[in-house]
């Protein structure tokens, strides 16, 4: 893996990959509020049982507490945030002084993100910023990191040191272009990928195949999507609601025959078996666990899916 840019983020996620431990991710979703209790709360359920948590900025277009604000939450209980930014909210001005912001907080992680368009949240006539796209922000973000100086060019004092992350979907149209997309942003410097949550697991061999055949493993660490189905409604509604999720009819079939009261528990088993195999995959590097709303079940799919305990590296 040739991802030693010779500079020390600090990043616990970095130093989990770079050691060729199989990494392990979650999720938190910010409030619509300003409860700072409820991130803590489900912070506690993540403690010492993943690597890293993101923490989503306005989800699905949807109005909640700033991902800056609720990662240095999590730094002040002990966690390693994966702050996330979107570029439909912010313009590059907003963007560089934010990064700058949470570096100085001990935000030591990014993900670099479009965003899902305004028309589909809560806010629908909001208007989109898209000053620069994903693309440009994880080339800004190297390039602040790398070469310590803004977009604009003027040099940066102390730049942020950041390990830098984006997103990947192998089920967006059309299939084929997925790795070249992904090879792009390797390219524009991301370190390693987070991607979309996957149900359909043979498009998905097919995608880590050709991204292994094209070398892409080798120059950035792929981090599996799994989220756990907590009913046949939730399945139904990514399969036909959800853009650029596929969601094959076995899967929805499997938990349809799951007996009474049990079809969380089919669910997370799924899961679980997704987790295991992607351990024995060549070019999956970890699994990011996007459990929505369901945080207090981490502890339970770690365990089932054998990732506990959790590596301690220097």
């Amino acid at each position: 893996m040739s991802t030693d840019n010779g500079y020390k983020s600090g990043s616990n996620l970095e130093k989990v990959l770079k050691a060729g431990h199989f990494a392990f991710t979650g999720e938190l979703g910010p409030p619509r509020g300003t409860g700072a209790e409820e991130v803590l709360e489900k912070a506690q359920h993540l403690k010492g049982v993943v690597d890293a948590v993101n923490i989503t900025d306005n989800q699905t277009a949807v109005v909640r507490m700033s991902s800056w604000a609720a990662s240095l939450l999590l730094v002040q209980e002990g966690l390693e945030p994966n702050f996330q930014m979107v570029c439909r909210d912010r313009n590059r001005l907003a963007m560089q002084g934010d990064i700058l912001g949470v570096y100085t907080h001990g935000v030591r992680n990014m993900l670099c993100l479009s965003g899902d368009h305004a028309k589909f949240g809560d806010h629908p006539d909001a208007k989109g910023v898209f000053d620069i796209d994903s693309m440009q922000l994880i080339a800004m973000v190297k390039q602040m990191r790398d070469e310590g100086k803004f977009l604009g060019g003027a040099d940066i004092e102390h730049p942020p040191k950041i390990f830098i992350g984006a997103a990947a979907n192998p089920f967006a149209e059309p299939y084929d272009w997925r790795p070249h997309r992904l090879s792009k942003k390797i390219d524009a410097g991301v370190d390693f990928i987070q991607t979309q949550c996957i149900y359909n697991m043979d498009r998905f061999r097919e995608f880590i195949k050709v991204a292994n055949d094209m070398g892409l493993t080798e120059k950035c660490y792929i981090l599996a999507g799994v989220t756990p189905m907590k009913s046949v409604g939730m399945a139904k509604y990514m399969k036909n609601k959800v853009p650029g999720m596929d969601v094959p009819d076995d899967t929805i079939k499997r938990l349809q025959g799951a007996e009474k009261g049990k079809v969380a528990a089919e669910g997370i088993k799924m899961a679980c078996e997704q987790i295991e195999e992607f351990k024995e995959m060549d070019g999956v590097h970890g699994v990011h666990l996007m459990a929505i709303e369901w945080e207090h079940k981490v502890p339970e799919i770690a365990e089932q899916a054998k990732v506990l305990p959790r590596p301690q590296v220097d």
